[in-house]
């Protein structure tokens, strides 16, 4: 008895799939950071952490985690490069504040231990009309809570342009 119901439920299931499907669109819009306000964004980042006598290096990526700009300040160390970098890789990717997540993954074979990825201080990920499309990276400031202020100056440099942004 119980056969009948199941087949009949499974059919009544198939049926409406077409509809289900038909609500999904084809294509899907990703909206982008133009590499004019990543290098303003960039730019911003930099000059905050000059102000403090701090030399850095800072990475905008888009929404895929590939960089659209990356900048290393005369005296800032080669290193700084690759860590501002990952910095803003793991902030899009995590769509969170690397700052946010830096006592999160301290399990040996945790998802902290993946190369490429940077807990500690100093990626903020950019968003505009509630979307995620970028990330910053700033490193060689002393503290990661110096990297991240530099890095979310950078973001309030276009931060007008984020808001007014029609998506």
């Amino acid at each position: 008895m119980r056969k009948p119901s199941l087949i009949a439920a499974g059919c009544a299931a198939l049926l409406t799939l077409p509809a289900i499907a038909a609500d999904v669109p084809v294509i899907v819009k990703i909206p982008r950071l133009t590499v004019e306000a990543s290098e303003k964004l960039a730019r911003a980042a930099m000059d905050a952490c000059r102000k403090q006598g701090i030399q850095i290096g800072v990475t905008v990526v888009d929404r895929s985690g590939d960089a659209m700009v990356v900048m290393r300040d005369t005296l800032a160390p080669r290193v700084t490069l690759q860590i501002s970098q990952q910095k803003a890789y793991t902030a899009v990717n995590f769509n969170a504040a690397t700052s946010a997540m830096e006592n999160r993954f301290t399990q040996p074979f945790s998802v902290g231990k993946v190369d490429g990825l940077v807990f500690s201080a100093g990626g903020v990920p950019i968003e505009a009309a509630g979307n995620i499309i970028g990330a910053v990276g700033v490193s060689g400031a002393a503290t990661g809570a110096q990297d991240e202020a530099c890095a979310r100056a950078g973001i309030e440099s276009i931060q007008f342009e984020l808001e007014s942004a029609s998506l």
